[in-house]
């Protein structure tokens, strides 16, 4: 039999590169090699029934480790580990298996060393026409794909490309060729590569969530403003989350208390703000939206605020009585939720609006809505959207084209509408995480990727962290993840922190005014309020993607990401403190051990060649942030690392040059913040064997400034000026304090 990369089924076995991926693969089941030269494939099936929900059985999957994100409730992804089809949950979106040669040796505490012997394999369930899909397994360990359409009256007997299959050598290299392959056959959605990058990303923020709740008021975000102003850390953009907005809620009636699950059934009246933003007698003393804005932007230099609403206007959708929205051709529609949805973890949300209903727009108005609601943003100073609850949209689709279909032109529109009213495309999409929005998303550059932030639920927290940087291996190649806000003051601070400043995302909090921890906040943002931002998403190393880091009581997560010229890995232990959804503890969290030990290596981080340089020995720095060290190792090499729970260290790693007069000499960056190496903006030398012989760095940022020499320089110069610097001879650690504004240095080495 010849072997070949693209899949095949032959005598009820699907074959990748040789290897069987599935037995007992029914005859119904089709592959499609539709994909030229890519070598990946489509599995189809064929029902002699016409419906608008299948399941179908693609085969047996077992003796693989494998890795899935699936959805544990309507709005959130979570990743799941195991070995079998039985350990593929409902709603699975992406399902990674690691598939070994069998020259290769089988056992948990392999690394790098057989990853020649390794491939991966990719099933990515995706839109197919007016049909979504997700993975499921059985205690069988059959895998199954369910296709659904979400409208009765939407119905099919055949489906032909519902599910992507590919393999690579690289688990990441093979996630990002696949979007991009799906993103030309369908048509339906861009890569992030593809997409215009919103400018809040790069600064500090604040959102007024678990500051306010719905309480936020004028007179509150002038106090948090202030309150971080005069710590000397002020946010760059705001985020006015719930609250702001003209609602009522029709099932409350005056002097009686609130009928549980009916405050989610609230409707929005108007587009335009509620009272406690424009009356001049209130406590923030503004007359309107626009007076506020224009208010704070001026005297705490804020450059983006953005408001929040729902997909839907509001949590119950728009009151159709309203004579503002009746234009818009509203009504009440009742969810129908799937049987993956109900499957795994209910929500409240949906389930009350079930009984209570939602304000749905017509999906003919639902563009004029959106422009008039974002155009009076505009006019008022706003310069972007936080838009909510959207996957909420998956239980109105009957009656309306099915699920996909609905998605699609509230989707589009929404899209259409912020391009069109605010600048650089910003947007920030939230409760998202199903296929038909992801399937769906052309231009929405930003998007929540994690359940929310708990800052009272203790066991949440490694949760949290974990979760964000498991989903951003398929959502990082559609979105820039958004990791949620955080609390500066809170006993997961640092934990929570850290996986920001390598996360490749926004850095924004949610303290209340007056509770802030500031030196936390310093090791995150620059003085003129910028971040020291990562270049992609933030994710496991590959030695971690098939390690449960929350409950197998052994492994620590180790998150990636590149800078301009060096990587970082941030490591986390995240045993011991909670429990993943749907899934029982193994053993009582108390036989965790106080500390779990583990290896950081250069070659953690994927693609860290690729800004090494020409001059490059081969040889990396590596800069431990909380215990200050300073180590030098080769690309195998491997740094031992061992925490408690909820404690974290993070490594920059740079690679090391050699220089005329045989200098070896990299930049490490600013070293009292959390992604150092973030500072470094380019490298260049002017060598020369018989005299004088120059580094020169351009960086920027204020503080310690630290880099890796072999000798000591003559002399350094900052700006043209000569500096004092510090040199260790044991560990080659050279500092210079950088002094002054946050501008860009010209930073200069003579040997």
């Amino acid at each position: 039999m010849t072997i070949t990369a693209a899949p095949c089924v032959d005598d009820g076995r699907l074959m990748v590169r040789g290897k069987v991926v599935l037995t007992q693969v029914p005859t119904n089941i089709i592959v499609s090699q539709g994909i030229s030269g890519s070598g990946s494939a489509f599995l189809g099936s064929t029902s002699a029934i016409p419906s608008s929900r299948h399941v179908f059985n693609l085969g047996i999957l077992q003796g693989y480790k494998l890795l899935c994100l699936f959805r544990f409730k309507i709005w959130w992804m979570i990743p799941g580990y195991g070995k079998s089809g039985s350990d593929v949950p409902l709603e699975t979106q992406m399902l990674l298996l690691e598939i070994k040669q069998e020259s290769a040796v089988e056992d948990d505490g392999s690394s790098d060393s057989d990853t020649e012997n390794t491939f991966y394999v990719l099933f990515l369930p995706v839109l197919d026409g007016d049909f979504r899909t997700s993975l499921q397994g059985t205690p069988a360990n059959e895998l199954q794909f369910c296709v659904e359409s979400g409208d009765a009256n939407v119905q099919t007997s055949q489906i032909l490309e519902p599910v992507f299959i590919n393999s690579g050598d690289n688990p990441f290299e093979l996630i990002k060729n696949s979007i991009k392959i799906l993103e030309k056959h369908k048509g339906t959605f861009r890569h992030i590569e593809n997409k215009k990058i919103p400018a809040h990303l790069d600064w500090f923020g604040w959102c007024t969530w678990d500051a306010f709740y719905t309480d936020v008021n004028p007179r509150g975000i002038k106090e948090g403003l202030q309150s971080f102003s005069e710590g000397g850390c002020s946010p760059k953009f705001l985020i006015i989350d719930d609250g702001w907005q003209d609602t009522v809620n029709e099932f409350r009636k005056e002097g009686e208390p609130l009928i549980e699950g009916t405050q989610f059934a609230s409707r929005l009246v108007d587009i335009k703000e509620n009272s406690k933003f424009k009356s001049s007698e209130s406590d923030g003393g503004c007359s309107d939206l626009r007076e506020f804005v224009n208010t704070i932007k001026g005297k705490f230099g804020l450059k983006y605020v953005y408001v929040w609403h729902a997909l839907t206007g509001y949590w119950g959708g728009v009151l159709p009585s309203s004579e503002t929205m009746k234009k818009y051709n509203p009504k009440i529609v009742y969810p129908i939720q799937s049987p993956g949805n109900i499957g795994n973890l209910r929500d409240v949300i949906p389930d009350s609006l079930e009984k209570y209903g939602v304000g749905i727009i017509d999906p003919q108005k639902i563009f004029d809505f959106y422009n008039d609601l974002h155009s009076y943003l505009a006019g008022n100073g706003v310069d972007g959207v936080k838009v909510d609850a959207q996957n909420l949209i998956e239980t109105l689709g009957s009656g309306f084209g099915g699920r996909v279909s609905l998605t699609r032109q509230y989707q589009q529109a929404l899209e259409q509408s912020t391009s069109r009213n605010f600048k650089d495309n910003n947007l920030i999409c939230c409760m998202s995480h199903n296929s038909d929005s992801i399937y769906s998303s052309k231009t929405s550059g930003v998007a929540r990727a994690s359940e929310d932030f708990m800052p009272r639920e203790p066991t949440f927290q490694t949760l949290h962290v974990a979760s964000v940087a498991f989903n951003s291996l398929l959502l990082g190649e559609i979105v820039v993840p958004d990791w949620d806000m955080f609390h500066s003051k809170h006993e997961t601070a640092e934990f929570h922190g850290v996986a920001r400043a390598i996360g490749g995302c926004a850095v924004y909090v949610s303290d209340k005014p007056g509770n802030h921890d500031f030196e936390i906040l310093r090791k995150l943002v620059l003085p003129d309020g910028s971040i020291l931002r990562a270049k992609h998403a933030g994710r496991p190393t590959r030695d971690c993607l098939f390690k449960d880091p929350v409950m197998d009581g052994k492994s620590l997560l180790k998150i990636w990401n590149l800078n301009k010229l060096c990587g970082v890995v941030g490591v986390f232990n995240c045993q011991g403190a909670g429990n993943w959804p749907l899934k029982q503890a193994i053993k009582d969290m108390k036989t965790t051990p106080a500390a779990i030990s583990g290896n950081v290596s250069p070659c953690d981080v994927e693609f860290i060649v690729d800004v090494a340089g020409e001059n490059w020995n081969g040889d990396f720095a590596v800069y431990a942030f909380n215990s200050g060290s300073l180590s030098r190792l080769p690309k195998k090499g491997n740094i031992n690392v061992s925490l408690a729970t909820l404690k974290c260290e993070i490594f920059t790693i740079s690679p090391i040059r050699v220089f005329g007069q045989g200098v070896h000499f990299v930049p490490i960056g600013l070293l009292d913040m959390y992604n150092s190496g973030g500072a470094v903006e380019a490298i260049d030398a002017n060598m020369n064997d018989l005299s004088d012989s120059t580094v020169k760095i351009k960086a920027r940022g204020s503080g310690r400034f630290g880099v890796y020499s072999s000798s000591k320089p003559r002399s350094c110069m900052v700006d043209m000026k000569e500096e004092k610097f510090v040199y260790n001879p044991e560990n080659g650690l050279l500092t210079v304090d950088l002094t002054g504004d946050c501008k860009f240095r010209d930073i200069e080495f003579i040997y």
